[in-house]
This record gives structure tokens, C-alpha cells and sequence, in this order.
């Protein structure tokens, strides 16, 4: 029997587009290790970021909405699952590589603080030289799991926020979806939780895009995959424009309205709280960073209780 390894090489060398990064050619990992007979390299990169703890946590991080009370509502993990479907979608029909690209979509936000943005603001504002969620994402898989991944998958977690741009057509796709998953999802969750309601989304988006956020979502890709040449990866210059003008209506009505604004001051003061402490414990600044970015929301909030909050007393 032919080693399955290689025949999945073969297969990506003999139907994906010239444009794409063939597992057989990364330029490997940090540490050296023996192939794998069954899985190519990216492959077997998103199986170690599938089965890192840093994963499974994301499960118990905020998107947006803190605390939420129903059940529908995204989470950092659900965000990342819908990003990787996103970019599997726009990489099969751009016939780049697919598990390159699910690896880094699943990779990116596993340095991401509890709280979501709010959390990623506080902590950035205790830090001397500032806090990246995408930096903190490639330090997670290299130095806290310690996950050896290839380097076309770091480079994709490194760059899919900041303004750096992604080396490989694969990374750049994902910075693109993660934009395309979280404004959509969140003009959604925003619309349960009664924030906007679908008469509040201006018409200049709606009627580019769609009403609802399947049709949002389809006509982005779309937009992605017929505007992308090669292996420049983009949308057209109008919908990327509206796409932008969507993200700035979401920031200005959604990600900082009053409710928003007064759970940032809350989730300032619990981060605060424990980075002090944990200072005085000794510990160092990138301990206490590795540590809080770690946590989930719910750990955060019962550290936070269990040092800050008076007990009662059993008489």
C-alpha cells in the first residue's frame, strides 16, 4: 500500500492551483520531527491545534456579549469554527490548500484574552510594550503548548490582524474571513440580544449584501473568490469598502455602546485587579500576561471573587 502521506501530497500537487502552498514544500517547523505516514504537515497541524487545551477554552471565552443568558449566542470558539468554514470555502474555490487554511483559521484566536476585545484592551493597557491578541496567539502555540506547528501556519496566526500581511495566499484568505465571520455573526447576535433590529442596519449595506446573514456571508465570499487573482487575495474595491463601512456601523452602535461601555469599565477593574495582585506575587510580566490571556471568562470572574470579594462568615 502506497504511504496515504504521500498520495495526499500528490493529489494537492495535481489539482490545486499553482498559487497554493503544497504541504510537501513548508519550510517545516522549529524542531524538526519524523513525517507522518498519514497526515501531511498542515494536517497534522490542525490536529494539534484541534487537541491543545488553549482550544478547548475557547469554548468558555466571550465574542462580544458578556455572560449572555441564552444559548445562541457566539463564543470565541464558535467564532473560529465559523471563520474556518469561511476560508475552507473561499480556499476550495480558489483550489488553494484547504487544510492550510482550516489550521491557521483554527489557530488564530488561541492567544485571545477572556472578555473578548474588552479583555484585549485592558490587558493592553497594563502591559509596557501593549498586548496583540495575534502575537499572543503565536506565543500560545510556540512557547505555552508548545504545539511545534509548520511555519506557513504561524506566519498565517501571526498576521491575520495587525496590518501585517500573511506570506502564504492561505493566511491572507483567513485574515479576510475572520472580518466576513465576526461582522456578520454579530450583526446577528447584536439583532438577538435586542440591541439593533434589522431596520437599524443601514440600506447601503443590506442592499449590496442582503438582509439576512447567510446572504451577507455568500455574496462576500463571492465578492472574495472572483475578485482574488493568483495569489493576491481580495475583494472588490467597492465591497471590501462596504464590508469596512458595515465593520465601522458595528463598532459605532454595537462594540461601544452604553451597555458595551459599562461592562469595558467592569471587565478593566477584574483584569486590573488580578495583574496587580499577581504582581506583588512576583510573578513576571509575561507570566502574569501568559496567565490572564489565558484564562476564561468565568475563571477570571472566580479568581477575581475568591481574592476581591468579602466572604461570609458561618456563625
Amino acid at each position: 500500500m502506497e504511504c496515504p502521506r504521500l498520495v495526499s501530497e500528490r493529489i494537492e500537487e495535481e489539482t490545486l492551483s499553482p498559487y497554493a502552498t503544497l504541504s510537501k514544500n513548508t519550510k517545516g517547523r522549529r524542531e524538526a520531527i519524523p513525517y507522518c505516514n498519514l497526515r501531511t504537515e498542515f494536517q497534522r497541524d490542525r490536529d494539534r491545534i484541534i487537541h491543545s487545551k488553549s482550544f478547548r477554552r475557547l469554548k468558555h471565552k466571550t465574542q462580544v456579549f458578556l455572560a449572555p443568558e441564552g444559548d445562541h449566542y457566539r463564543t470565541r470558539l464558535t467564532h473560529t469554527l465559523e471563520v474556518a468554514q469561511i476560508a475552507r470555502t473561499a480556499a476550495r474555490a480558489l483550489r488553494l490548500n484547504e487544510d492550510l487554511t482550516e489550521a491557521i483559521a483554527l489557530g488564530h484566536d488561541l492567544g485571545h484574552t477572556p472578555f473578548g476585545h474588552s479583555g484585549e484592551r485592558a490587558l493592553d493597557s497594563f502591559c509596557k510594550n501593549g498586548f496583540h491578541h495575534n502575537e499572543q496567539s503565536l506565543r500560545t502555540v510556540d512557547i505555552i503548548e508548545e504545539l511545534n506547528l509548520t511555519e506557513e501556519v504561524r506566519n498565517g496566526i501571526l498576521c491575520h490582524s495587525g496590518g501585517r500581511k500573511a506570506d502564504t495566499p492561505e493566511g491572507r484568505i483567513v485574515a479576510i474571513a475572520d472580518k466576513i465571520a465576526y461582522i456578520n455573526h454579530d450583526i446577528d447576535d447584536a439583532i438577538r440580544a435586542g440591541i439593533l433590529d434589522y431596520e437599524n442596519v443601514p440600506k447601503e449595506f443590506t442592499l449590496r449584501f442582503g438582509n439576512s446573514q447567510s446572504e451577507r456571508i455568500n455574496n462576500m465570499i463571492t465578492s472574495l473568490v472572483e475578485s482574488s487573482d493568483g495569489g493576491d487575495i481580495k475583494m472588490d474595491e467597492e465591497n471590501f469598502e462596504a464590508m469596512m463601512g458595515l465593520r465601522k456601523f458595528m463598532f459605532e452602535n454595537v462594540y461601544f455602546n452604553k451597555t458595551a461601555l459599562e461592562n469595558e469599565e467592569k471587565v478593566r477593574n477584574i483584569i486590573n485587579s488580578l495583574y496587580e495582585m499577581y504582581s506583588k506575587e512576583g510573578k513576571s510580566e509575561q507570566e502574569i500576561i501568559d496567565y490572564i490571556a489565558g484564562m476564561t471568562d468565568r475563571y477570571a470572574i472566580s479568581a477575581f471573587e475568591k481574592n476581591f470579594v468579602p466572604k461570609s462568615w458561618n456563625i
